[in-house]
C-alpha cells in the first residue's frame, strides 16, 4: 500500500511538473513570467510566517506586567491602560470597550445595466455653435446696458454675493471675450480636423455596437474589483502580522512578590513581561519583509489591472476582426479572451506590470525622502525634488499609456510585451493627429456621461435621504437621521465609482477599436484578398470600399 502510495504521489508530481512545463513554455516572456510566479510563492511564505508568528492583539489590546493581555480571557474585567497589577475593583456589569472601533456604513448603491454613447456628436456641434453665438450677443448686450456704469471690481471687492459682480461691466466683458475665444478654437477645429472628428465619432459609434453584442463586458470590473480587494486585504493582514510578529519575553522575579494562582502562565516561578523578542533570523528581517510585501502588493495590483485590459481589449478586438457582424463573433468573447490571457500572456501582463512597479516605487521612495527631510531642505534642494516628483509622475503616466495600448497588440497579434509596446507606440505616432482628437473626444463625451450619472444619482438621494420624495409608511424614515448628508455623499462617492468602472471599459473599447482600425488601414486595401474590417460608415467618411468578387453584385 505504502509503496502504490508513493508510486501514485511521484506519478502526480510528475504530471504538475510536466504541465508547468508546457504551460511556461507556451508563455511570452518566459523568464519574467517564472520570476513573478517565484514572487507568488515567496509571497505566501511571507504570509505563512507572518501568521504564525504574527498577533494583532497586540494592536488592538495593551498587555500587563505578566504579559497577558488585557480586555480578553481571564482579564477581560482589566482596565484598558493596564497599569501592574491593578484591578478593577467594580463587578463590571458592562465590558470595558478597548482597541481600535470599527464602523462600517452601509448605503444603498444604484446598479447600472448598461449605459450607451449613442450621442450624435455633428447635431451637438451644430447646435453648440449658435449656442455660444446667444452667448456672445447676450454678453455684448449686458455690456452695452451697463457701459454708463462706474462700478469697478475695487469699488465690490470680495463677497460671496455672485450677483454683485454681474453689476460689472468688466464682467460681462471677460465672459463676451473667453465665449469668442472657445468659439474661435471650435470653428478652427471644425475646419481643419473635421475628417479626423467624424473618424472618432464612428469609432465611438461602433464601440457602443460592440459593448450592445457583448454585455458580458460591463459586468467584468466587478472580478477586477474583486481580485484587487483580495491584494489588498492580503497585503493589509500581512503587514499586520509582521508589525506584530516576536514572542514575550519574561524575566523570572523573587517568589514574594505575586501570588502564584493569580498568574497561571509561569506556574514553576514567579515571571515579569519585559518585551518581545527581537533575535532570531526572522524577527532581525522583518523591516525587509515589510518591504517585500509592499513590492509584491504593487506588483499584483498592476498585474490584475493589466490581466483586465488585455482580457477587454481581446474581446473587443475578436468583435472588429469578424468579418460579418454579427455573425462572425464568437459564442463567449470574453472568456475566450480571459482563458487565452491567462493560458499565453501572463509573463508579458507581468513584465508590463514590474516596470510600472519600478516607477511607482521611485516615487514613493522620493515621497518619503521629501517628508524625512522637508524641514532641513533649502530652496535648491527643494526645487530639485519637487523637478524629481514631477518627471516621475509623468513617466508614470507615460508607462501607463504604453502598456495599456501594449496589452491591446498583445490580446490582437500575441506577441511578447517589448515588440507590442514598439508596434503600438510607432503606429500610435504614425497617426498622432488622430489619436489626440479621438483622446480628447472620448473624454469629453465620457466626462459629460460620468457627470450625467454621478449628478442624478446625487440629487435622487438628495431628495430621497432628506424627505422630500414620499415613502410607504412603517419603511425607512429620513426624518430620523441626524445628518442626511453623509449618505448622500456615500451614495455620490459609490456610484461614482460604478460609473467609473463601466465607463473604463467603454473606454478601453474605444482603443481598442482604434487600434485596430489603424492596423486595418494599414495592412488591408480594400481588394478582395486584403478586404477591409472598418465598419461602412467608417469607409464612407474615409472615401473606401471593399471590391466584391467577380460576379457578385453589389
Amino acid at each position: 500500500a505504502d509503496m502504490n502510495r508513493n508510486v501514485l504521489m511521484t506519478r502526480l508530481f510528475l504530471s504538475l511538473l510536466l504541465f508547468f512545463c508546457i504551460y511556461i513554455l507556451s508563455c511570452t516572456d518566459i523568464i519574467c513570467c517564472i520570476l513573478f510566479m517565484l514572487v507568488l510563492v515567496g509571497y505566501m511564505i511571507v504570509g505563512i510566517l507572518a501568521w504564525l508568528y504574527g498577533d494583532p492583539r497586540q494592536v488592538l489590546y495593551p498587555r500587563n506586567s505578566t504579559g497577558m493581555f488585557c480586555g480578553i480571557g481571564p482579564n477581560r474585567y482589566e482596565r484598558s491602560r493596564c497599569p501592574v497589577l491593578t484591578w478593577d475593583s467594580g463587578t463590571g456589569s458592562t465590558r470595558p470597550v478597548l482597541g481600535v472601533p470599527f464602523m462600517f456604513l452601509r448605503s444603498v448603491y444604484t446598479f447600472y445595466f448598461s449605459v450607451y454613447i449613442s450621442i450624435d456628436f455633428k447635431n451637438v456641434l451644430n447646435k453648440l455653435l449658435p449656442v455660444f453665438f446667444t452667448g456672445i450677443w447676450y454678453c455684448w448686450n449686458e455690456y452695452n446696458t451697463l457701459k454708463g456704469s462706474t462700478v469697478t471690481f475695487q469699488d465690490v471687492g470680495f463677497t460671496t454675493n455672485f450677483n454683485a459682480y454681474l453689476q460689472i461691466k468688466d464682467t460681462w466683458l471677460a465672459f463676451m471675450i473667453i465665449l469668442c475665444i472657445v468659439e474661435g478654437i471650435l470653428l478652427l477645429t471644425l475646419i481643419f480636423l473635421r475628417t479626423r472628428i467624424l473618424i472618432a465619432i464612428a469609432i465611438i459609434r461602433e464601440s457602443s455596437k460592440a459593448v450592445s453584442y457583448m454585455m458580458s463586458t460591463l459586468f467584468f470590473p466587478l472580478v477586477t474589483f474583486v481580485l484587487l480587494l483580495v491584494c489588498v486585504s492580503y497585503w493589509g493582514i500581512t503587514a499586520l502580522y509582521l508589525a506584530t510578529s516576536g514572542a514575550p519575553v519574561f524575566k523570572v522575579v523573587a517568589l514574594n512578590t505575586f501570588n502564584s494562582s493569580s498568574y497561571p502562565t509561569c506556574p514553576s516561578a514567579r515571571c515579569m513581561f519585559i518585551n518581545y523578542n527581537a533575535e532570531g533570523l526572522y524577527q532581525r528581517n522583518l523591516f525587509n519583509l515589510q518591504i517585500y510585501n509592499v513590492v509584491a502588493f504593487l506588483w499584483c495590483i498592476n498585474f490584475v489591472i493589466a490581466l483586465g485590459q488585455c482580457t477587454l481589449a481581446g474581446a473587443f478586438a475578436s468583435y472588429y476582426w469578424a468579418f460579418s457582424k454579427p455573425g462572425d463573433i464568437p459564442t463567449f468573447p470574453l472568456s475566450q479572451s480571459f482563458i487565452r490571457t491567462l493560458r499565453y500572456h501572463v509573463g508579458s501582463l507581468a513584465f508590463g506590470a514590474l516596470i510600472l512597479t519600478l516607477v511607482q516605487i521611485v516615487r514613493i521612495i522620493l515621497e518619503y525622502l521629501d517628508h524625512k527631510f522637508r524641514a532641513a531642505q533649502n530652496p535648491c534642494a527643494r526645487f530639485v525634488m519637487c523637478c524629481l516628483k514631477c518627471c516621475f509622475w509623468c513617466l508614470e503616466k507615460f508607462i501607463k499609456f504604453i502598456n495599456r495600448n501594449a496589452y491591446i497588440m498583445i490580446a490582437i497579434y500575441g506577441k511578447n510585451f517589448c515588440v507590442s509596446a514598439k508596434n503600438a507606440f510607432m503606429l500610435l505616432m504614425r497617426n498622432i493627429v488622430r489619436v489626440v482628437v479621438l483622446d480628447k473626444v472620448t473624454d469629453l463625451l465620457l466626462f459629460f456621461g460620468k457627470l450625467l450619472v454621478v449628478g442624478g444619482v446625487g440629487v435622487l438621494a438628495f431628495y430621497f435621504f432628506s424627505g422630500k420624495i414620499p415613502v410607504p409608511s412603517g419603511s425607512f424614515q429620513a426624518s430620523k437621521l441626524n445628518y442626511y448628508w453623509m449618505p448622500i455623499i456615500t451614495v455620490i462617492v459609490g456610484s461614482y465609482l460604478i460609473a467609473q468602472g463601466f465607463f473604463s471599459v467603454y473606454s478601453m473599447c474605444v482603443d481598442t477599436l482604434f487600434l485596430c482600425f489603424l492596423e486595418d488601414l494599414e495592412r488591408h486595401d480594400g481588394s478582395v484578398e486584403k478586404p477591409y474590417f472598418m465598419s461602412k460608415n467608417l469607409m464612407k467618411i474615409l472615401h473606401k470600399k471593399n471590391k466584391k468578387p467577380k460576379g457578385q453584385k453589389d
